[in-house]
């Protein structure tokens, strides 16, 4: 038998107190009603063999219960059984002696299999009942007596079977609850992880969001007012048209700030066409003194929100590089439409920083971010003097 729970130790005595009661009632009731049929001797013996047969069928069910294996529970209640008839036979089967063996029925339910049990209880009927009563009473009544024991039988296993039934369905009520605690358990501890993952994710985002939309336009504005610097010596009208360009751009980050804010998803792209949003970055890097030029092949059409956002944002940032640190005179920005995948190309002729330093800019890795995101790659290009080459590509 499997280890006791808390339930089955109390269920246990609880059994050993109904043993002890049912025993003592049944010799009670024997020796105050045949009191004259008992000398001093033989009263000692039998209340003698009957503490042995409580004895055994309480603290030695502990033994027999370790030991958890069918054979030697069939000891156990051999030995009860012919323990019993030895009683019965030596208290010749006075009053209510026959009652001690009905607490073998109910231990047979709830220790043994089913078939087990049936053979316990007919062994425990035939030699602890039938045999004895034959041998002290004769053979005629017997039959008739045993009938009524075996009634009395029955319905001690019936409801012992329901008694060892209520006992595995609170178990195994306990035993999911066990589980379900668990599971709710581990469902917390996944809910936290899933949060914890959300807020880095959309703080990585919106880092992402800061750099590109920001970070582009504080770029932008600043290069307008270097060039307005430059120029205002020789050239004021120009340098006063740089910085109306300026603030027109510092108007325009400002909108962008505003919707990222009022959406956290908010970019150019989200309200035009994606050729018509990059022509206008083209437009920029050209007043900006770049020759700048857009290409666009394929079958033009909208893709999915997340996807022309991820290419503006490369976009965006490529130009942005491009006036910051490449150093060149021209860039070509290409979209191609395939069938299965958009590929977004910028190249400069620009003095091409090492491929081992990209990994150091926020931009480019926010570019890559994006990409993954959407099952996309990102693919870059750089060799001293002789420019850099950005490629995104995006399913969709």
């Amino acid at each position: 038998m499997q280890a006791s729970t808390h339930a089955d130790r109390q269920l246990g005595r609880a059994g050993d107190w109904a043993f002890v009661l049912t025993v003592g009632v049944a010799y009670l009731a024997t020796l105050f009603s045949a009191a004259d049929s008992f000398d001093l001797p033989k009263t000692a013996i039998l209340v003698g063999l009957g503490l042995l047969y409580v004895a055994i069928g309480t603290a030695g069910t502990r033994l027999f219960d370790r030991l958890a294996s069918v054979p030697a529970w069939l000891l156990y209640f051999g030995l009860e059984t012919l323990l019993a008839m030895v009683i019965l036979l030596f208290g010749s089967f006075y009053g209510s002696f026959w009652i001690i063996t009905l607490p073998l029925v109910s231990q047979s339910v709830s220790a043994l299999p089913r078939r087990w049990s049936l053979l316990v209880c007919a062994f425990v009927v035939a030699f602890g009942f039938t045999l004895p009563m034959g041998l002290i009473g004769g053979w005629s009544s017997t039959f008739e007596n045993t009938l009524f024991f075996l009634a009395a039988a029955v319905f001690v296993a019936l409801f012992s079977e329901i008694a060892v039934r209520e006992r595995k369905v609170r178990a195994e009520v306990e035993r999911l609850a066990k589980e379900l605690a668990q599971a709710n358990e581990q469902l917390r501890r996944h809910a936290a992880q899933a949060e914890e993952l959300a807020t880095v994710k959309e703080r990585n985002r919106l880092a992402r969001e800061i750099h590109d939309s920001l970070g582009h336009y504080l770029t932008v504005i600043n290069v307008q007012l270097e060039a307005a610097a430059a120029v205002f010596s020789g050239d004021p009208q120009k340098s006063v048209e740089a910085i109306h360009k300026a603030q027109s751009l510092a108007r325009e980050g400002l909108a962008d700030v505003r919707r990222s804010i009022a959406s956290l998803r908010a970019s150019p792209a989200d309200d035009r066409p994606l050729p018509e949003a990059l022509e206008a970055l083209v437009a920029e890097c050209r007043t900006a003194g770049l020759v700048a030029g857009l290409e666009i092949s394929g079958s033009p059409r909208r893709l999915a929100a997340q996807a022309e956002r991820a290419l503006f944002r490369a976009a965006q940032e490529g130009l942005t590089n491009v006036r910051k640190h490449a150093r060149a005179s021209r860039c070509d920005v290409r979209l191609d439409f395939g069938d299965d995948c958009t590929r977004l190309t910028i190249l400069d002729n620009g003095v091409g920083p090492a491929v081992d330093d990209e990994p150091q800019g926020f931009g480019l890795l926010g570019v890559r971010e994006r990409a993954e995101l959407l099952g996309g790659t990102v693919h870059a290009e750089a060799a001293p003097g002789s420019g850099f080459r950005l490629e995104v590509e995006i399913p969709g």
